[in-house]
Formats: C-alpha cells, sequence, structure tokens
C-alpha cells in the first residue's frame, strides 16, 4: 500500500467505526466504568473492533485506547505505527450531545503525520496528509482519493470574522485556561468562547473557527494525535507548553503535557 491506500484505508475505517458507534447510540446503552473511572460503552468496543479490522490490511501495528497496551519494549521500536480513539469524547456520548469523533492518526517517528477524525453523528470528516480538509455529510466508501477530494473544502475554510474566539471544553475549565482566556481579553478587542467536545477542539483551529485552543488539563496521546495532524496540515501548530516543541508521540508515558493549539 501507497500513503494514498492508506489514507483510503483510515478514511473507511473511521466511517465504519461511526457506524458502529450510532448503532450503540440510538439504542438504549448500558455505561461501565474503567479502572480510572471513566465511562466506557459498548461503541467503544465495538468501535474498536471494527476500526481495528481495517487497519490490520495496512500490516501496520496499532495502539488503541481500547486495545492490548502495549509495553514500551516492545512499541518503542516502532516507525510507523496507527494511533487509534475509537470513540473521543464518551462523556459526549453519554450525554448525547453528538459531539464525539473517532480519532485515527498515522505516526512516523514520534510525530503525527496522517489523520483522520470522523463526527457520526453530523457525519463530518476532517482528514489530512500533507494538506488537510474537510467534507460535510460523509458516509460513503472511499474508493479513489480524486473523488474523494472533488468534494472536499481544504482547510483553513475561508473566514471573514473579526473576533478572537477562543475554543474550550464542555467537560473541562481549569484555573489555566481561564487565565489564557484572560490574557487574551487584554490584548484583542473581542474574545468570544467557542464550547466543544472531544478532538472537535482541534477542528475547530484546524478550520478557522477558533483562534487558539489552550489545554492545560490531562489527555492522552491518542486523544490529540489525529488532531494534531489535522491542525499541522491546516498551517496550525499544537504546542507542548513544556518544551514549546510540536507534541511527539509514542513516549514511553502516553499521558500528554499541557498543550497550546494555535495559528499565531
Amino acid at each position: 500500500m501507497n500513503r494514498e491506500d492508506w489514507l483510503i484505508q483510515i478514511i473507511n475505517a473511521s466511517i465504519k467505526g461511526g457506524q458502529e458507534i450510532l448503532e450503540v447510540y440510538n439504542s438504549d446503552f448500558a455505561v461501565e466504568q474503567k479502572d480510572d473511572k471513566s465511562p466506557l460503552t459498548e461503541a467503544d468496543k465495538r468501535a474498536h473492533l471494527a476500526i481495528v479490522a481495517e487497519l490490520e490490511k495496512t500490516g501496520l501495528p496499532i495502539l488503541s485506547e481500547e486495545g492490548k497496551h502495549m509495553d514500551y519494549s516492545e512499541r518503542k521500536g516502532w516507525n510507523q505505527f496507527w494511533m487509534v480513539d475509537p470513540l473521543d469524547g464518551t462523556k459526549e456520548f453519554v450525554k448525547r450531545n453528538g459531539e464525539f469523533t473517532v480519532n485515527i492518526a498515522l505516526i512516523e517517528a514520534g510525530k503525527a503525520s496522517m489523520g483522520v477524525i470522523y463526527v457520526p453523528v453530523t457525519k463530518d470528516l476532517y482528514f489530512a496528509d500533507k494538506l488537510a480538509y474537510k467534507i460535510e455529510n460523509f458516509d460513503t466508501k472511499v474508493t479513489s482519493i480524486n473523488a474523494l477530494l472533488g468534494n472536499a473544502d481544504q482547510l483553513p475554510l475561508s473566514q471573514t470574522r473579526k473576533n478572537y474566539v477562543v475554543v474550550g471544553s464542555r467537560s473541562h475549565m481549569s484555573e489555566e485556561t481561564e487565565a489564557f482566556i484572560n490574557e487574551q481579553k487584554s490584548k484583542h478587542s473581542e474574545v468570544d468562547i467557542l464550547s466543544k467536545g472531544s478532538s472537535l477542539k482541534l477542528c475547530m483551529v484546524a478550520e478557522g473557527a477558533a483562534d487558539a485552543y489552550p489545554r492545560f488539563a490531562p489527555t492522552m496521546e491518542w486523544d490529540t494525535a489525529a488532531g494534531q495532524a489535522i491542525v499541522n496540515a491546516s498551517g496550525a501548530k499544537v504546542i507542548n507548553w513544556d518544551t514549546k516543541e510540536l507534541m511527539q508521540y509514542n513516549k514511553e508515558n502516553l499521558l500528554n503535557s499541557w498543550f497550546l493549539v494555535s495559528r499565531d
């Protein structure tokens, strides 16, 4: 397979995962708790299985939030692999607000180089390799890149707004985030807050609906990898707050540092 084949494969995998998620979403589902007390549903499990079945065709290793977590001694030698969050935003899923996503990223030498984020409820598809794109209302199996790009809008989308928009989480708002927002208010005449769940926050910066997304609270690598690939390809950046460098992946500890997504 070449890179175009890989991109087609992960887009189709994300759509299949999304279809599994919607079947559960539209039912009377139960909610379990993981060891870390975060929620888990049948949708997480079914999406994981559907996505892995597709990605295994590429021959690359897979690291999924819902899969068996490989010991660092095994995965540290992976130069290329798929990082998957089958259902990002399980809390949003449980709340039934539609703001949850399927995230798949290609990690190469510690960097997120290709990514897909699919929103099952709205059928919005974000994807990127060297350039980033968005397609609305998309749930069709992809067979060719040219046909796909014929329906896609390149990111960032054209914007006419003059306000500075900070995107935040519906579920998390730390004191540090509030301080960042107040700092922006001292620099810009009009600052607005855009609340979104899951990896949609990164998508908002990638498409130009927001200027910054500060995340000064815990996340895991699979929460951000696909979004970072899309953000980077759109011309924005995801910066490690401690090192001021691009976020790195496949660390021994898969917990992310604080980070800032911005176009500055």
